[in-house]
């Protein structure tokens, strides 16, 4: 068996495991490290509340207070270890994702606890141990040193900075090996063995004593990986020397894996888009896969002329939709938006990313310990782009189809969600989300289906501030085209702000004028005052509410929901 295990390389590649040190005898510090560390410390946190777009927006600022206090008093004793993440803890005060600490591993050593783990659909799964524990691999992990997983977690929550439950399940999983964090957060004690509770798949349970070893003498130890134990290789793998490449599944289905957004400078994206188009125009596919499950983000606008390309073969007929996973991070989050905007549903699992966040992160460096620190610098509120972000906040994108990798499919070499979308393509709709607000953009794409018009304009931009690649773009200038719909003075619709009650009853008249549709009166009370606003729109509520097309009963004081906005469009072409 080789000495050498891949599975540790995860962490000595990450920015932030980096930091995740050798601990060197606690002591007291002199005066000049002690003066550093104090200098370091209210540099980071008058950097953060400077720079930061809202610093306080999950945490008082009593709290970042309350816990600088607590890293002074300990100063003096603790280890550059324990400093860094005590920094790392301030910081994660904030629960953005994109605001860390990071450091170089220079100078430190690494202490590696003898087995691993992965996630599989919630239960952490024993990926790594022992030889003579090799029967064990696959059972549920349960607890390490008598703490529950749950109680792990929520530990590990104090000094990683995630903004979401999947953020954080996978920031631990890259460190769960590193002896450390378990002393700095009091799980684990100097110098004693690590218990690790496994349970296996007849329910029996099982302590393991797990010893640690240095960094420097690991590669002399063998143990058993789990992934010993596959058998293939998926044709949708990830290969991680590529930013993007296409591939054939079948006669059928065309496949992308997107894992980083940014520009392949051997291979641009327009030339990439070049020798896509070809493949596509080459075969007779219905079908197109793009693979986001493992990008961790960059420029999202790297992928748009990518997206266009789609748009054009959706319109053509090919169904297309999006893949993602718990890697799916930061832009690539926007990216997978866009895809749901252009009317793809998502397959996969929930993200590590979420869907509104701070990001665009900047940077600067702790002059004494050199410990480097990235820093979101605006808050991006998707809702406010996206009609697909309607009623989504600071969570996991969750997919329109969940499908979750499976441990037996895994050492098969299969992959899960492909192959089940392979097997039956019907499951691939979008969700309803019959709760989100309506937006304006989505209330219009409704009626012009509604209307049956099978006239498609895709080539002209009846807005501002479209991007031209929604869903329904064809819808708005159809709207448009009717005069039904008119945007604002700066030729601007706000497609993906909520319609209000009122701009419902309007675009409901004119669709109605437009389509020539006369529903009868079946109302004769009066408008609720909630409904009465500006001149402008008063006939077309007056009708609309005449009409029976705005409810009865309705709470006019909040934008009707998706649920409610279809029912107004059905009332209206039920007269027709």
């Amino acid at each position: 068996m080789s000495t050498t295990k891949s599975v540790w390389v995860r962490l000595l590649t990450c920015c932030f495991i980096a930091m995740l040190v050798l601990s060197i005898g606690a002591g007291a510090v002199d005066q000049t490290e002690l003066s550093a560390r104090q200098s370091d410390l209210d540099y980071l946190y008058t950097t953060l509340k400077s720079n930061h777009p809202d610093l306080f927006a999950n945490a008082p600022e009593a709290a970042f207070e309350a816990r600088k206090g607590q890293i002074e008093q300990r100063l003096g004793t603790e280890t550059s270890f324990d400093f860094a993440l005590d920094c790392s803890s301030l910081t994660a005060l904030a629960k953005d994702s994109h605001t860390s600490v990071s450091l170089g591993s220079s100078g430190y050593h690494l202490h590696i606890c003898l087995f691993d783990m992965d996630l599989y659909d919630g239960t952490w799964v024993l990926s790594a141990i022992d030889d003579a524990h090799e029967s064990l691999l696959g059972s549920e992990v349960t607890a390490i040193n008598g703490f529950s997983m749950e109680q792990v977690l929520e530990k590990f929550g104090t000094f990683l900075s995630a903004d979401n439950p999947v953020k954080l399940r996978y920031s631990y999983w890259q460190m769960c090996y590193v002896l450390e964090p378990y002393q700095y957060l009091g799980i684990a004690e100097q110098g004693e063995p690590m218990s690790v509770t496994v349970k296996n798949s007849t329910g029996k349970t099982q302590t393991l004593s797990v010893s640690a070893v240095d960094q420097s003498t690991f590669q002399s130890k063998d143990l058993s990986m789990l992934k010993d134990r596959q058998t293939g290789v998926a044709a949708t793998a990830y290969d991680k020397t590529k930013t993007y490449f296409a591939k054939e599944l079948n006669r059928s289905t065309y496949y992308i894996q997107y894992n980083q957004c940014t520009e392949d400078q051997s291979l641009p994206m327009k030339t990439f888009c070049q020798q896509v188009q070809s493949a596509l125009n080459a075969g007779n596919y219905s079908l197109i896969l793009i693979d986001l499950r493992n990008n961790g983000g960059g420029s999202d606008g790297t992928i748009f002329p990518f997206l266009e390309l789609l748009a054009q073969q959706s319109y053509k007929g090919v169904q297309v939709a999006g893949l993602i996973g718990r890697k799916t991070f930061s832009s690539a989050i926007i990216n997978a938006v866009e895809l749901q905007e252009m009317g793809f549903p998502l397959v996969g699992e929930d993200t590590s990313g979420s869907v509104d966040h701070f990001g665009s992160v900047q940077s600067f460096q702790l002059p004494s310990s050199g410990l480097r620190v990235g820093i979101s610098s605006k808050f991006i509120s998707m809702s406010n782009y996206f009609d697909a972000a309607s009623g989504k906040g600071v969570e996991s994108l969750q997919p329109d189809v969940k499908i979750v990798q499976t441990l037996s499919d895994s050492l098969a070499g299969r992959d899960t969600c492909v192959e089940k979308i392979l097997e039956n393509p019907a499951i691939l709709k979008s969700a309803e989300c019959t709760e989100a607000p309506m937006t304006r953009g989505r209330f219009v794409g409704l009626l012009f289906q509604e209307a049956g018009t099978s006239i498609l304009n895709i080539e002209s931009q009846p807005f501002n501030d479209l991007l031209g690649i929604e869903w329904y773009l064809p819808a708005l200038n159809w709207a448009k085209a009717e005069q039904i719909v008119r945007g604002d003075t700066t030729g601007n619709f706000s497609s993906a702000r909520a319609v209000s009650w009122q701009e419902a009853a309007v675009f409901l008249v004119r669709t109605a004028d437009a389509l020539d549709i006369q529903p009868a009166s079946v109302r004769n009370d009066a408008v609720p005052d909630t409904l009465k606003t500006t001149a402008w729109n008063q006939d077309a509520v007056q009708k609309a509410w005449r009409w029976g097309l705005l409810p009865e009963s309705g709470d006019f004081s909040t934008a009707p929901n998706r649920a409610q906005g279809e029912t107004m469009i059905k009332r209206l072409y039920a007269a027709k």
